[in-house]
């Protein structure tokens, strides 16, 4: 890592205490850059802080769009680049719809972004970037990913869009495959090993995708000012097998 290509600029990250986010912060500071985390756990919080080095953390719910406009607007001058990788995933078919999960991933999914980018008009420098997480397994309909598929679809065109209301900030997706952190872990318990295996023998790359090889297209993101509006897919080549 070029330890001087964010040298003196400011990277906040929401859902920076673990995976992809921590994983972003830690080569945003290898990078020069001053970092601040944000999550829903002060204690996760402190401790990936001392890992990484970060000069802050501030622990609330993304999703709060009052909590999110008091923390940009408690920061005193404008950051360069933000990322969030907060919000969690909800599969079900219709007949099983929790509303108020369907509700919650709609928030974290759609209204957070939209808040996100209001919250930051004025207070990340110009040339700099705001990046969202997103990813490709919905774009395959199946069963149990009605809500799920709406969502993906939507972001592309939802960060096209926010590129050119905030322009010159620059806006930016990433939409990753499967990726082997912690979230995965949780997510499929004893099926853990079994996926990792498969796609080491299906993909392409004979490898599973790692938090660090997305935390590289994040700083590549951050320090490419010519890329703003698009989606950029991260998957091992899972879409084509």
């Amino acid at each position: 890592m070029n330890t001087t290509k964010l040298a003196g600029q400011k990277v906040v990250v929401l859902g920076g205490s673990a995976g992809i986010g921590l994983e972003t912060a830690r080569l945003a500071r290898a990078a020069g850059a001053d970092v601040i985390l944000v999550g829903r756990d002060a204690d996760h919080l402190k401790r990936a802080a001392d890992e990484v080095g970060a000069s802050g953390t501030a622990a609330f719910d993304a999703a709060d769009p009052e909590r999110l406009e008091e923390f940009f607007g408690g920061l005193g001058e404008p950051v360069d680049h933000v990322m969030v990788t907060a919000g969690g995933n909800y599969y079900a078919r219709l007949a099983d719809l929790d509303f108020a999960e369907a509700r919650k991933l709609v928030d974290e999914h759609l209204w957070l972004p939209v808040h996100l980018a209001r919250a930051v008009i004025g207070r990340i420098n110009a040339g700099g970037a705001l990046l969202f997480m997103g990813g490709t397994g919905g774009r395959r309909p199946a069963l149990g990913l009605a809500l799920p598929g709406a969502l993906t679809a939507a972001q592309p065109l939802l960060v096209a869009n926010l590129a050119l209301e905030l322009a010159p900030i620059r806006v930016n997706a990433i939409a990753a495959g499967f990726v082997d952190t912690p979230l995965s872990a949780r997510l499929l318990g004893d099926d853990l090993d079994r996926r990792r295996e498969e796609l080491r023998t299906r993909l392409p790359i004979h490898r599973v995708v790692q938090p660090e090889d997305v935390a590289a297209l994040a700083i590549h993101l951050m320090v490419n000012t010519a890329l703003t509006g698009a989606t950029y897919d991260i998957d091992g080549g899972q879409q084509i097998v």
